[in-house]
């Protein structure tokens, strides 16, 4: 029998972050697919959760639910784990001491952004302390650490000591996204305008994406608000010139309405800048609107020529451009761009690294 690879899928039934727990799924079922001749994959789940895709071969369930495990991990305990290769889709996993060159075990772990270190008011302060509290642990115990792009990888490498552990691999959109065919409908459920650029990015960076949107002559939708954020992000807005009845703010989508809010908008912007995997520029690509990004390295590696890049100063005049005269030559750019990302291509990656190790 060849190698078993046991992926950690925590969030099968408590959903900590959904895009991540999405990301889990699809490279799961992309290491099914991919998996070399004679190799198996199997799952670690937490207490109560089924394991949903197809192909997993043994599902090893702990005694502890998502939580209690999550708690435990942070302390170093992981009794009924076992070992061999382990492969964790974020920053939950098991990493305690063990013996690579002898026994064959090997755990890797996946940092998909660096909020807790450079943005932590964006998330609750136990979030902060669970997630740096596990780099540490990454630090003494993981094999490699997986990073999304080289940005993050640099970042990281200043924040912890891990040498040539880091590795980059790609992330890619849910498999099955495109736009649906009620998009029409969905995005009239929505109550959005006919005519919008769609905007994702934290209340201290949406100011020049708005004033994006009064350049343009066009309403602004922001996506994946965080709850009860309204009332800021709607005097955010009305501060760049845009009246609040022209700013649409909607909290996490499902995928088809995601998609369909994307297909109907006349650009996309994304203005975060702290070093991250960025989900919906990647998902604005895979549909075919123009994207225009704050110029930082983990857009510039991600989107490439794909889209445009511009300082905060300069992204009203960019989002016009993208919107209008540039609006053509954007979409194409756009869905070139997208083919360079997959969840097989992502999966070949991860088996490459524990074939490394």
């Amino acid at each position: 029998m060849g190698a078993r690879l046991r992926v950690v899928l925590d969030q099968l039934v408590h959903v900590v972050d959904q895009d991540q727990a999405t990301a889990a799924r699809e490279l799961t079922a992309g290491l099914v697919a991919t998996a070399p001749s004679g190799c198996a994959v199997d799952a670690i789940v937490p207490a109560g959760a089924q394991v949903d895709v197809a192909g997993v071969d043994e599902v090893r369930t702990l005694g502890l639910g998502r939580r209690e495990l999550a708690a435990s991990w942070q302390l170093g305990i992981a009794p009924g784990v076992g070992g061999g290769m382990i492969h964790a889709p974020t920053l939950m996993a098991p990493l305690v001491r063990h013996d690579r060159v002898h026994d064959h075990d090997q755990t890797t772990v996946t940092v998909w952004d660096l909020c807790a270190w450079d943005d932590p008011g964006a998330l609750s302060k136990s979030a902060v302390a669970w997630q740096r509290g596990m780099l540490r642990r990454a630090a003494r115990h993981a094999d490699a650490v997986v990073v999304p792009t080289h940005a993050v990888g640099e970042r990281l490498a200043e924040i912890a000591r891990l040498g040539d552990r880091i590795r980059v691999i790609a992330g890619a959109p849910p498999h099955d996204f495109a736009v649906p065919a009620d998009a029409e409908s969905r995005r009239g459920a929505l109550s959005l305008p006919s005519e919008y650029i769609v905007l994702t990015g934290s209340a201290d960076t949406l100011a020049a994406g708005f004033r994006g949107a009064v350049a343009a002559g066009v309403d602004a939708v922001v996506l994946d608000a965080p709850e009860g954020s309204e009332p800021r992000l709607a005097e955010v807005a009305s501060a760049a010139g845009l009246p609040e009845r022209r700013a649409h703010v909607r909290g996490a989508l499902s995928a088809a309405d995601r998609a369909a809010v994307l297909s109907g908008a006349s650009a996309y912007t994304a203005t975060r800048t702290v070093a991250g995997w960025p989900w919906r520029a990647v998902e604005a690509l895979t549909v075919g609107v123009p994207v225009v990004a704050s110029d930082t390295g983990c857009h510039r590696d991600v989107i490439a020529d794909g889209g445009m890049f511009a300082a905060p100063d300069d992204l009203p005049d960019a989002l016009a451009d993208a919107a209008g005269n540039g609006s053509a030559r954007l979409r194409v750019l756009a869905s070139d761009r997208s083919r360079a990302f997959s969840w097989a291509g992502a999966a070949e990656r991860v088996w490459s690294l524990h074939a490394d190790l």
